[in-house]
């Protein structure tokens, strides 16, 4: 399933999803110009779980190199699919959040969301020297909150059936079930198979879901009301 769109109109305008697309795009062009310089680029921004419990190959005190590619790792992707899904859903889920909890807040929780994401992913996969990159954690994060903010909504859909399509209108506590299921089931079964060396961060996935879930009753602003359908306040 291949969402397109969602049906709650933004009653403002997203700067802060559109900033953060534009950022995220520009710094994959820019991994894009460093060639047969990137993957040293990003074994140092990239988080590489295996440096907190085996290697520890940081100086002590050296904080700020120890901890700054949590920040990074959220703005940096593997491919264009990569890039190009996450910004995606960035774009369909990210203004009705940002809408409800304004410019400011929503920023924060977006970093708070992919902070937490890749601690989690950095707890469960220790023995790891594979770089984990990408906006997932927190884009998880932005969906997960947007399922408890609208849980009426519903998200204009392409399914794809054999040689056939079809686009249809599924409901987002539906959709977003479905992807948050099939990150706990495909995260368990790399944890059983250990496979979790490389591959999808699963439990990024996973954890910012539930983070941005738990997280979004601090950061929406309790005063907003507004009678649009799928709102959960009417």
């Amino acid at each position: 399933m291949i969402p397109l769109k969602d049906t709650i109109p933004s009653a403002s305008f997203p700067a802060v999803t559109v900033g953060l697309i534009v950022v995220n795009t520009v710094l994959f062009l820019f991994e894009i110009l460093l060639g047969s310089h990137l993957p040293a680029f990003l074994n140092e921004y990239g988080i590489i779980p295996a440096r907190y419990f085996w290697l520890a190959d940081f100086q002590p005190g050296a904080y700020g190199d120890r901890f700054f590619p949590f920040m990074s790792s959220m703005f940096l992707h593997g491919g264009w699919m990569h890039v190009i899904g996450n910004m995606w859903y960035l774009w369909i889920f990210g203004d009705n959040v940002e809408d409800r909890m304004g410019h400011g807040r929503f920023l924060a929780f977006y970093a708070l969301s992919g902070l937490s994401a890749g601690f989690i992913h950095t707890y469960l996969n220790p023995a790891s020297p594979v770089p984990m990159i990408g906006a997932s954690g927190a884009i998880a994060g932005v969906m997960g909150a947007y399922l408890v903010m609208f849980p009426r909504s519903r998200v204009l859909t392409f399914v794809p059936i054999l040689f056939f399509f079809q686009i249809i209108e599924v409901p987002a506590l539906f959709f977003l079930g479905f992807w948050i299921l099939l990150q706990f089931f495909q995260g368990t079964a790399s944890l059983i198979a250990a496979e979790s060396l490389g591959g999808v961060a699963w439990w990024a996935h996973f954890g910012g879901f539930v983070v941005g879930m738990g997280l979004q009753f601090l950061f929406r602003k309790t005063h907003h009301r507004r009678a649009i359908p799928g709102n959960d306040d009417f």
